[in-house]
Order: structure tokens, then C-alpha cells, then sequence
């Protein structure tokens, strides 16, 4: 350090002063402004970039809100076709129940009345049969006995005798 302080010179520490403030004259007036200008605007640049990111952000968080909100309504519109669609489906199945129970009845209906009218048509023909069965017996049980003079006799006597005079 003794050396640098004798050999120290004034002239040569004014020029190299000079040269020094003449050096940060230039840098100043050609670098440190553009240097200073593109770190600005890198600035400015991160600044906005942060801005927008920020504003992404929100907008996925209303977005996501969005979904879901619609998502919800698209569950809870699901929810009430299936409503519906059961509500459906249980009134078909109450109609169609009823229309058959109708129709059952319609038929048991019809088939008693078939019933009935078979059954009536039964018994004239029956009745038809023993009335002419009736007849013919009686037909020949009086041939047979009017056939015979004694019998006859006896028939208009028994005929008489059941009869009453006024």
C-alpha cells in the first residue's frame, strides 16, 4: 500500500476521473436509459402478466362456479325427469290395471249373462222334453185305459168323485 501512495500522481487520478464521469455521461445518455427502458417495460410486462394470471384465476373460479351451479341444475333437471318418468310409468301401470280389472269385470259380466241365457235355454228345452214326455206317458196310460171298458168306468167314476159341486 506504501507504493501505490508514492506513486500516486494527480494528473493521472484527474484523467482517469474525468474519463470515469465522461464514462458514465455516455453510458447514461446511450445505455442506461435503454437498459433502464427494457427493465421498465419487463416490468411493466411481469406486472401485466401477474394482472392476467390473476384474472385467469378468477375467471376459472367463475367458471368452476358455473359448472357447478349447472352441473346442479343439470342433477336436479335429472332428478325430475326421473320424477316424472316414475310418476309416468306408475300411472300407466294404476291405467292399465284398472282397464284390465274393467275388462274382467266386462267379461265376467258377460260371461254370467251368457251363463244365464244358456241356462234358460236349458231349462225351456227341459221343461219342452218333460211336457212332451209328460204328454206321451199320459197319452198311453190312457189308451191303456180307456182300452179297457172296467177302467173307464172307474177313471169318470174317480173324476166325478174328485170333483165338487157348488
Amino acid at each position: 500500500m506504501d507504493k501505490l501512495i508514492n506513486d500516486f500522481s494527480f494528473g493521472l487520478f484527474i484523467w482517469q476521473v474525468l474519463i470515469f464521469v465522461g464514462l458514465i455521461f455516455l453510458l447514461k445518455k446511450f445505455a442506461w436509459k435503454p437498459i433502464l427502458d427494457a427493465v421498465n417495460d419487463r416490468e411493466e410486462g411481469i406486472k401485466n402478466a401477474l394482472l392476467s394470471a390473476e384474472n385467469a384465476r378468477k375467471e376459472m373460479q367463475n367458471l368452476q362456479a358455473d359448472n357447478q351451479r349447472i352441473l346442479q341444475e343439470a342433477r336436479l333437471e335429472r332428478d325430475n325427469m326421473l320424477k316424472d318418468a316414475r310418476e309416468m310409468k306408475e300411472k300407466m301401470v294404476a291405467d292399465a290395471k284398472n282397464e284390465a280389472q274393467a275388462q274382467g269385470l266386462k267379461m265376467i259380466e258377460q260371461a254370467k249373462a251368457a251363463i244365464e241365457s244358456e241356462k234358460n235355454a236349458a231349462m225351456a228345452e227341459l221343461k219342452l222334453q218333460v211336457s212332451t214326455l209328460s204328454l206321451s206317458i199320459a197319452e198311453k196310460i190312457l189308451k191303456d185305459e180307456l182300452s179297457n171298458k172296467e177302467a173307464q168306468t172307474k177313471l169318470v167314476e174317480k173324476m166325478l168323485g174328485d170333483v165338487k159341486l157348488n
